[in-house]
């Protein structure tokens, strides 16, 4: 396969309106968030137009009303907001496309091109254009495209000559996935992806991508976010054709058919939903001593609350490149305090923080994201952050979900990897009022919570401690059995260049308190169940009489 490469050349688009790039990176994350959320599905040829100049001409126009913000002006993926986005928007002038059902090295079909702009590519800032755009001007916008690579034009590199085919798919089943696991280990998937999947392998840190860039390994647990998408069908094309661009090969030569359909459905079982249902944590009542330990089995008893994270898009310096977009949380309690176990995927562990960094990337973020925040270890820490109403109002009112308001504060509970590094208490209680004041860290006095955290395998769980109530009302949330109390989460990832107002974070969940039932309740219930047994029996023998006088 013969690329073609040309080199950036300056645009009219390269000074493109920076005082509005802060709304088309928040369009971007919304977008994208709702491409993660529609499910999946293949298209049909059956309704394309003629490939000709005028489909072209149209074509044109759509890709530089819509996709020239990313993707550039010569499809170079040099747009405006390319600095902006990670990873990084599609070549699309070197002829490498990642998802295809071609053979490694391979130009994609026509129809693979349609269904990726039709679905989105999940993890990625690529929206769903289904949901804007008319199957018609997808189709003439793909004619478009190949335009930027002249192989396309070339009958030699005609990829209908390169397909590959499954001949004979293996239905998803336990005994097929426990084959996968093998295939798994034996392909040393492990060395990148991590021993659970979770993108935390001895090599994660080390790839990059086919421009340069340094990337991320996928987490193989969140089916949300596998580009080609989760079913086992699209894992084995990823399997079969690699994914150019990147260090993941085509296995099409060293694992058999039947062997690629094994870990497909292996892959499948491994990825997980993204939420749960319902929003409320609930907190289960037992007796004794909380554990402070995330790995203790008493954790087993409280059901768990999946919350999904985006970017923080609301506040300069804006943030939708996160690498953690869920938490899992539980919590218990007993009379006297309430412990809230929090745990999500972080391929590495940062347990350093570097003050003197933390003001200067704040500055140059928003200006040029990945030119400064350097995507290692020991910069910045990884932490996670609970937020809580300090007054809890009648109906739905709740104060904002990114750091309150001035009239309407909350409690935050934050947690530092750097301060349980240090032999410390690892976490510290804060006040904040509105995203645009700093958090107000509370007197020593008042710092009531206690952190635990513990990182293994690729993944954080950290247990956040404090008393049901105290005496500080004004300043700390109160927990009460049977209330709906609102819950976020914030969550920092240092690796991934995160710090202050660079981070993921939720909207408002719930957190309640199951409310213990009293013996006394199941005695009156008892005596309440034979009192009315009685006065029936009594009604019935007293109408049986009634008929017999008559």
């Amino acid at each position: 396969m013969i690329y073609n490469s040309r080199k950036q050349q300056p645009g009219i688009l390269r000074g493109f309106v920076h005082y509005k790039l802060g709304n088309l990176i928040s369009m971007l994350a919304l977008t994208a968030l709702a491409a993660l959320l529609w499910p999946g599905q293949a298209f049909s040829q059956g309704n394309r137009p003629p490939e000709n100049e005028a489909t072209l001409a149209e074509g044109k126009v759509i890709y530089f009303d819509r996709c020239v913000y990313c993707h550039g002006e010569l499809g170079d993926g040099n747009g405006p907001a390319a600095d902006f986005l990670d990873p990084r928007p599609r070549d699309l002038t070197m002829g490498m496309f990642k998802i295809r059902t071609t053979e490694s090295g391979q130009l994609p079909r026509d129809i693979d091109l349609f269904n990726a702009v039709s679905r989105g590519l999940s993890g990625t800032a690529m929206p769903r254009w289904e949901l804007t755009l008319s199957e018609d001007q997808r189709w003439k916008v793909v004619y478009f495209i190949k335009t930027f690579t002249p192989e396309f034009a070339d009958p030699d590199f005609n990829p209908e000559n390169f397909v590959v085919k499954a001949s004979s798919p293996i239905p998803f089943s336990e005994d097929s996935a426990a084959k996968g696991r093998e295939i798994f280990l034996k392909a040393k998937c492990w060395e990148c992806h991590g021993k659970q999947g979770r993108g935390d392998g001895q090599k994660s840190d080390t790839l990059q991508d086919g421009w340069g860039f340094k990337l991320r390994v996928r987490n193989l647990t969140r089916g949300w976010s596998l580009k080609g998408g989760n079913r086992p069908e699209d894992i084995f094309y990823r399997f079969s054709t690699g994914v150019d661009g990147t260090p993941m090969p085509s296995f099409i030569k060293t694992l058999s058919e039947e062997e690629r359909w094994h870990l497909a459905n292996y892959i499948s079982a491994l990825a997980s939903d993204k939420e749960s249902e319902g929003v409320v944590i609930k907190a289960a009542s037992m007796e004794g001593d909380l554990p402070e330990n995330a790995d203790d089995p008493a954790w087993d008893s409280a059901p768990v609350l999946k919350v999904p994270l985006t970017g923080q898009v609301l506040a300069q310096p804006r943030w939708q490149n996160i690498s953690v977009d869920m938490v899992e949380a539980r919590a218990l309690y007993n009379g006297q305090d309430i412990a809230v176990l929090v745990v999500w995927d972080d391929p590495f562990k940062d347990t350093v923080h570097d003050e003197s960094q933390e003001i200067k990337e704040f500055q140059t973020t928003y200006v040029k994201a990945f030119g400064d925040i350097p995507r290692k270890p020991n910069v910045f820490r990884d932490s996670v952050a609970l937020q809580f109403p300090v007054k809890m109002r009648d109906g739905a009112r709740k104060p904002h979900f990114f750091r309150g308001e001035t009239s309407d504060p909350v409690n935050m509970w934050v947690w530092k990897s750097d301060l349980q590094e240090q032999g410390v208490n690892s976490a510290e209680e804060f006040n904040a009022k509105g995203f645009q004041k700093p958090l107000a860290l509370q007197p020593g006095e008042s710092q009531q919570v206690k952190g635990m955290g513990t990182w293994k395998d690729g993944q954080w769980r950290v247990v956040l401690t404090r008393s049901l109530k105290n005496e500080d009302s004004r300043n700390d949330v109160q927990f009460e059995p049977g209330r709906l109390i609102p819950i976020a989460f914030n969550v920092w990832d240092g690796s991934n260049g995160e710090h202050g107002l660079i981070m993921s974070l939720s909207d408002w969940r719930f957190i309640a308190l199951e409310a213990s039932i009293p013996g006394s309740l199941y005695l009156w219930t008892i005596v309440v169940m034979l009192m009315v047994g009685l006065a029936e029996w009594w009604f019935v023998r007293y109408s049986r009489n009634k008929r017999k006088e008559i």
